[in-house]
């Protein structure tokens, strides 16, 4: 089947003292082809875990993922990750960052030139080809990190809290220009953060994991990714059917910090 899928996936860490740490259990999800997914939750969910396996990082302890029909079994093309920090190569220009994937590949500068510099256009970098890592602000180095993922043409996108470094203004626009490369490339996306207002605005699906072990507490279909793209974001800010979501989420996660504190207490 197209698209994406998680069926019955769990994951535990051993410990060298012979405990263990049950991250993930029992996760199931299956997304659509186009669809944008915002994963939420307390720390320590196993968010990252989830997205480490879909990636081919990890291995899970039971379950599978799928792509396409095909089993993930490690690192692909098909899946691109943009992490929380832009994990660019300093010692290269913003141009040869974003080109790497497609000469990796061995294709000729012929045939990703003009990709390449459409990509910067789209990013705002259509000026900056030539400038080293080091001079680019951080949301700058996000827009080249989300250029050199696109250039690899992936099915998926995975994102690692990309926006959680950036300043109020900056992560603003940035939530913007994911909104737009979403609407134009078509591309399925799945991205975790921490913050509710932003999983809110970015997901037109969104899921809230429990706290460990790491499981689907509740999923919600949201208008807002939608009604967003290539608007005011703040504008959407202020909707009441927003601002009820966000109230509801936010409870929620509390009531579930609040658990775990509780948990700790009991067992110190």
């Amino acid at each position: 089947m197209p698209g994406l899928s998680i069926d019955n996936l769990s994951m535990r860490f051993d410990l060298p003292n012979g405990a263990h740490i049950q991250a993930l259990q029992n996760v199931s999800l299956d997304l659509g082809t186009g669809e944008l997914l915002s994963v939420l939750g307390p720390s320590g969910c196993g968010k990252t875990t989830l997205l480490n396996i879909v990636a081919g990082f990890l291995s899970p302890t039971e379950g599978r993922v799928a792509l396409n029909g095909v089993p993930v079994t490690g690192p692909h093309s098909q899946r691109g990750m943009v992490f929380q920090k832009g994990a660019l190569f300093e010692w290269m220009n913003v141009r040869e960052n974003v080109s790497f994937g497609p000469r990796m590949a061995g294709k000729r500068e012929k045939e990703y030139g003009p990709m390449v510099d459409h990509l910067l256009q789209v990013v705002g970098l259509g000026d900056f080809g030539e400038k080293a890592i080091y001079e680019l602000s951080g949301g700058m180095q996000q827009r080249v990190a989300l250029a050199r993922c696109l250039a690899n043409d992936p099915d998926v996108i995975l994102m690692d809290e990309p926006l959680g470094a950036l300043d109020a203004l900056t992560r603003e626009k940035m939530q913007a220009l994911v909104l737009k490369l979403w609407k134009e490339t078509g591309k399925t996306v799945m991205l975790i953060t921490h913050s509710v207002e932003e999983a809110l605005l970015l997901g037109e699906r969104l899921i809230v994991m429990a706290p460990r072990p790491g499981r689907i507490h509740k999923e919600y279909r949201l208008p807002f990714a939608h009604d967003g793209a290539g608007r005011d974001l703040r504008e959407i800010k202020k909707r009441p059917d927003f601002a009820a979501a966000r109230e509801e989420i936010l409870t929620m996660i509390w009531n579930m910090e609040e658990e775990i504190m509780g948990r700790q207490e009991a067992a110190a």
